[in-house]
């Protein structure tokens, strides 16, 4: 999208905590997911790279368990605590998982405070006015209590908490209206039936009601939280944006509070039990088999609301370092397998996105004339550099814990809220600037420092790492984006109408990026990354890295950052239930260019995994296998011992004596690889190593070969 989503912050919901309910799944901020779709597929199959990240704790806040029974059939990751069925993982032939989708299924009413003998009310007043009545407000609390433990030693203490509740939700803020008190109050929609989404979750559990794209659909529907769900098979890929989404009145605007009146209440709402009319099933945005997907937590479809809190929707988004690369390689003509997929994930994940999407349009208003200035000049080149290297924030040698490119990134990291605030502070007037920066930071760096306006935050607040990993989901990159394209006179939809750096006039713009580069510049490294326990101060490697956060006694040791799941799965179904599966190899007649004494080529077709084929030490050796007829073949297993191909490849034949390639690699490491491929019709399947992974020759436990 080029257009940013802006409306008023909530607060959080502490109601679900309260009734000893979880809060909404959605709260943790879980993302990251990407498919491919069979026709960009290597294998002919969807390939999916699923999250979700949901942060570092020592233990995980994910467990991985195994349901099987009656009608339940997965694998995967649950919430410790909400493991009544497996979350987001895979059944025999499908898998699927979730991001959170932040969209709006929560409102805010300004409700009139009043008394009940009919005096003045006041801020603290906890009776309020609805439907013509003067009503008490619910008054809810829980106390929290805690005892030292080997890995907090905290004394022993407790606190109470507290929340008004009404008709109209629960009770966030106090203020007044044409000078009347009102509490302000949150109204979400899954609020009071947080275990109603338990029959979506069922349903993902059991094959029968996952078998097909639409009944996934079906099943996805039946969540009532807020997340966008995929899922793949060996046919299809499918996506639904879950939520029980109100149907709203006539008039009202869920982006800003609306008053406390039946005429502003979503249609068909019964206060008693906080329900109302939801979008039907095909409201949601929701489609099977296109091209690809790709979700970080971006917009789910043209024209969809995003929650009134949520300002990360724009013309920049961390989305796009997955969609761009996808896009290009589908469009290029390449195909995807697990790895090549699970590589692009990976990139994605050590990308700065600041580097990726807005560094170019920075470099061009800098470079619009000479650089004279040689201390600048050299900054520039090595912006240019980096940005060149992909604008990545990794290691010059895997342990090395210093960066690539580690002087650029030092500059550009010292110079993002130099820039922000030197672009848009001065036209805006400093106290919407601020106001603005106080509902959306202007920078959220993997070690999370600098996040807002350093001239006006305490230090405390400016210098803060978080060291937890997920970046750069929430900014001002695509507004400084938009400006900066305004400005070199490119084409800006959806725009804010006139342009800030430099009041539009591209000198007085350029001179702001220069004196705030050349400010940036001379920033200490002691300063861009200030020490905290885990850093000293200067250190850039450690200002990012992940410290995860100990909820146990055992703590892990720091990582170093990526921008990426904390729970993964990469998968391709290259099978249905029902289909054939039976090993066409078992017991056929084999041949091999050479064989050990001791370790025939008849070895690796016996259906036992304790005995092998090994070859010659010597490239180019190959194991053939008659099938007796001609067969459909669409995937090869080996299981390779010690000994393995680093070069090989799967090759079919009709005759024996012409042989096409099916499959092929340049990097196999052993262990157990399945190949799989648009299946084709052959006699005769032929391994063919043309480099050894070692001194050796090649030795394989067992060679299967399948139809599907």
């Amino acid at each position: 999208s080029d257009t940013t989503t802006a409306a008023p912050t909530r607060g959080a919901d502490l109601a679900a905590a309260l009734s000893g309910l979880t809060i909404d799944p959605a709260h943790r901020g879980m993302s990251n997911a990407a498919v491919v779709s069979a026709a960009h597929s290597a294998t002919g199959h969807p390939v999916a790279v699923f999250g979700p990240q949901t942060g570092y704790f020592s233990p995980q806040l994910l467990m991985v368990q195994e349901l099987q029974g009656p009608g339940i059939s997965a694998r995967g990751a649950a919430f410790a605590g909400l493991n009544l069925y497996v979350l987001l993982g895979r059944g025999q032939d499908y898998a699927w998982s979730a991001t959170s989708s932040v969209h709006d299924i929560t409102d805010t009413y300004a409700v009139p405070l009043c008394t009940p003998d009919g005096s003045a009310p006041t801020l603290a007043s906890n009776h309020y006015r609805y439907r013509g009545q003067c009503l008490p407000m619910e008054e809810l609390s829980h106390v929290n209590r805690w005892s030292p433990t080997v890995a907090d030693g905290t004394p022993a203490g407790s606190y109470k908490l507290v929340v008004r509740r009404t008709k109209l939700g629960l009770v966030g803020w106090r203020a007044t209206v044409a000078g009347a008190p009102h509490a302000f109050t949150q109204l979400r929609s899954t609020y009071r039936h947080e275990a109603d989404s338990a029959i979506g979750f069922q349903m993902f559990n059991d094959p029968t009601q996952m078998a097909t794209a639409d009944a996934f659909l079906t099943s996805a529907n039946n969540v009532e939280y807020a997340f966008n769900w995929f899922y793949v098979n060996s046919r299809d890929a499918a996506y639904l944006n879950s939520g029980l989404n109100p149907l709203r009145a006539a008039g009202s605007n869920p982006n800003l509070p609306m008053k406390a009146e039946p005429a502003y209440e979503w249609q068909g709402f019964d206060p008693a039990t906080n329900t109302a009319r939801y979008a039907p099933a095909s409201a949601h945005p929701q489609s099977t088999n296109q091209d690809y997907y790709i979700s970080w937590n971006n917009k789910q479809a043209k024209d969809f609301g995003a929650a009134d809190g949520n300002f990360s929707f724009g013309a920049v988004h961390r989305g796009d370092l997955l969609d761009r690369p996808l896009k290009a390689g589908i469009a290029a003509g390449r195909t995807y397998d697990r790895a090549t997929l699970t590589e692009l994930v990976q990139k994605a994940g050590l990308t700065d996105l600041r580097g990726a999407e807005v560094l170019d349009e920075l470099i061009r208003v800098l470079v619009r004339q000479p650089v004279t200035d040689p201390a600048l000049a050299t900054e520039v080149s090595r912006l240019k550099a980096w940005r060149a290297d992909g604008a990545l924030r990794v290691e010059t040698a895997k342990g090395s814990k210093v960066y690539r490119h580690a002087e650029a990134i030092r500059t550009f990291d010292a110079w993002w809220p130099l820039l922000v605030r030197g672009i848009f502070r001065a036209p805006l007037g400093a106290d919407l600037y601020q106001a603005l920066v106080n509902t959306l930071q202007v920078n959220e760096s993997p070690s999370g420092h600098q996040q807002g306006d350093v001239s006006t935050l305490p230090t405390s607040a400016s210098t803060a790492q978080t060291h937890k990993g997920s970046a750069f989901q929430y900014g001002w990159w695509g507004y400084v984006d938009k400006d900066l394209r305004a400005v070199l006179g490119d084409p800006v939809a959806g725009g804010p109408g006139r342009a800030f750096c430099g009041d539009g006039a591209l000198t007085g713009c350029r001179q702001i990026l220069l004196d705030t580069l050349r400010t940036a510049a001379t920033t200490p490294a002691t300063t861009t990354y200030p020490g905290d326990a885990t850093c000293a101060a200067g250190d850039q490697w450690c200002a990012d890295a992940i410290v995860q956060s100990p909820l146990g006694g055992i703590k892990h040791a720091t990582i170093a950052w990526q921008n990426r799941p904390t729970y993964q799965q990469v998968v391709s179904f290259p099978a249905k239930q029902g289909d054939d599966l039976t090993n066409l190899a078992a017991g056929r007649p084999v041949t091999a260019s050479s064989s050990q004494f001791g370790n025939p080529a008849a070895r690796a077709v016996d259906r036992n995994l304790a005995t092998r084929w090994a070859s010659d030490w010597a490239d180019d050796q190959w194991l053939t296998v008659d099938l007796g007829a001609a067969r459909p073949v669409g995937r090869v297993v080996l299981a390779w011992e010690a000994a393995h191909g680093r070069s090989y490849r799967i090759e079919l034949s009709g005759d024996g004596t012409t042989w096409r390639t099916a499959w092929s690699t340049t990097v196999g490491d052993g262990g157990t690889d399945l190949a799989v491929f648009p299946t084709e019709t052959a006699r005769y399947v032929r391994m063919r190593a043309l480099t050894r992974g070692t001194s050796h020759g090649v030795s394989l436990w067992e060679m299967s070969v399948h139809s599907h």
